[in-house]
């Protein structure tokens, strides 16, 4: 908090005692990107108090509900302390400093997150962003990886940090697209959307001294590749919030290590530079300049299909893959169902209510299976029930949607398409929809080429059980 006699927090705070202190009792000041400052202490539950009522609308001036918060500096960061950090003989309370180091970032956060709570009196989810990080922080925000510099090195090491954190709990993370510091020239730039596209939190941030880097400033060509990679994120929202949705319930991250997914496949167990998105998307990055092709390592021994050109591979170890500048391999795994949504939008909330397409890969029997999760994508009604979470199975020319949990809510999204890779041609080309609203009929198409076979408009909604047979 910014020294300054003038600002009610800092006037606020010190009269209240609920600053960092020094041995002698004096309030601890520091120096930090608002010239001298002073650190609240966060351990203390009546700063935290303090803190969250800043956030109340009728506090925050020109803020709304939807802004949302960044807890950056928050390790705490001070300029001129040891080792750019506060000296370890602070106290908080009756607590030094070195006792409560790496949790200073929490209880920050804990603060911030209480603060969205109240400003909507408990009734919207908050969103906070935070640099640093202890045991329990997922609770109250996602994180990043911090100041990152545009090397190629940077961006190969955003997957192990990532896989790091996801399985010690932080669950939301991700890395600045193309750096930090310096400036990423457009393979660069490029590659790393395409990459990041497939972590859990998705962001260009750069310094404030670095070269603008809006994809329009760089090539027709480039601009037209990263608008293709925001593209495929976009798509994918649907899997990303079921994802988010099951790690809340049993805390699987929603970004994990091949070795998560195929714990018997021992050479998975040091393989580095790729991942898997849920159990069903393995993603293999381009991480060296220049490179048009990525040696994949394909753990187990299942199917594996190429999510843009669904071609189907019967495949196990590693092989070099094809990587052309215009994408990354992405395989969607032998027995899984993974939804999308297809049509463009301006943002995710005006995708909210936007029909489904369901993408089923079978595996060596024929079957697959996966969940979609929907709620209103803000409150925390879903808490008391207000939701859909399903499952879809396909069994060899047979889709059936369940409720795994009771329907509690309803919702204009509908099932727009299905389509369903390495299949056979059906034997006909009219597939039988039923629910409880009765029976009727769609088209159902098949591309020699592809292998594909898509099933059209079955139109049923996403609020009730079905079945399709082809």
């Amino acid at each position: 908090i910014k020294k300054d006699s003038g600002y009610w927090v800092h006037n606020d705070l010190s009269s209240k005692g609920l600053y960092v202190k020094n041995q002698d009792g004096g309030d601890y000041e520091g120096w930090c990107w608002p010239g001298a400052s002073y650190y609240p202490d966060f351990l203390n539950a009546e700063a935290r108090d303090y803190f969250a009522e800043q956030y109340k609308l009728s506090v925050y001036k020109g803020s709304t509900l939807d802004c949302y918060t960044w807890n950056d500096m928050n390790e705490p960061s001070v300029f001129n302390g040891p080792e750019v950090t506060m000296a370890k003989d602070k106290m908080h309370g009756e607590v030094e400093h070195r006792d409560m180091h790496n949790m200073y970032g929490m209880v920050y956060t804990m603060a911030t997150h209480k603060g969205h709570l109240i400003r909507s009196e408990n009734t919207l989810r908050p969103f906070v962003l935070t640099r640093s990080a202890y045991a329990g922080s997922q609770r109250y925000a996602a994180i990043w990886t911090g100041d990152n510099t545009a090397e190629w090195g940077h961006l190969e090491a955003s997957i192990p940090m990532c896989l790091s954190l996801s399985i010690a709990g932080m669950g939301f993370c991700g890395a600045d697209i193309g750096g930090f510091f310096g400036n990423p020239d457009g393979e660069l730039f490029v590659r790393w959307y395409q990459a990041a596209a497939f972590q859990p939190f998705f962001r260009s941030h750069a310094h404030i001294d670095t070269k603008r880097r809006e994809p329009w400033l760089y090539s027709a060509g480039e601009m037209a590749l990263i608008r293709t990679a925001v593209r495929s994120r976009y798509a994918l929202l649907p899997l990303w919030y079921t994802l988010f949705y099951e790690q809340e319930q049993d805390g699987t991250p929603p970004m994990r290590p091949l070795w998560y997914e195929f714990p018997e496949d021992e050479g998975s167990y040091a393989k580095e530079g790729s991942h898997m998105v849920g159990s069903s998307l393995l993603v293999a990055p381009v991480l060296t300049k220049g490179s048009t092709q990525v040696n994949v390592y394909f753990p187990g021994s299942t199917l594996w299909y190429d999510i843009w050109s669904h071609q189907k591979l019967d495949v196990s170890g590693s092989i070099n893959y094809a990587a052309p500048y215009e994408k990354i391999p992405v395989f969607q795994r032998g027995g899984t169902i993974i939804p999308r949504r297809e049509r463009v939008r301006r943002s995710a909330a005006l995708m909210h209510d936007d029909p489904i397409t369901l993408v089923v890969a079978p595996d060596k029997e024929g079957k697959a299976s996966g969940t979609l999760y929907l709620d209103d994508g803000k409150s925390f009604a879903y808490q008391q029930g207000a939701k859909l979470y399903m499952q879809f199975t396909w069994d060899n020319g047979k889709m059936e949607s369940k409720m795994i949990s009771p329907a509690g809510m309803s919702t204009p999204v509908w099932l727009e398409r299905v389509l369903v890779l390495g299949s056979a041609p059906p034997p006909g080309q009219v597939a039988t929809v039923s629910s409880p609203s009765g029976t009727s009929s769609a088209q159902a198409s098949y591309d020699y080429t592809t292998q594909v076979l898509t099933v059209r408009r079955p139109g049923v909604k996403l609020d009730m059980e079905w079945t399709i047979r082809v």
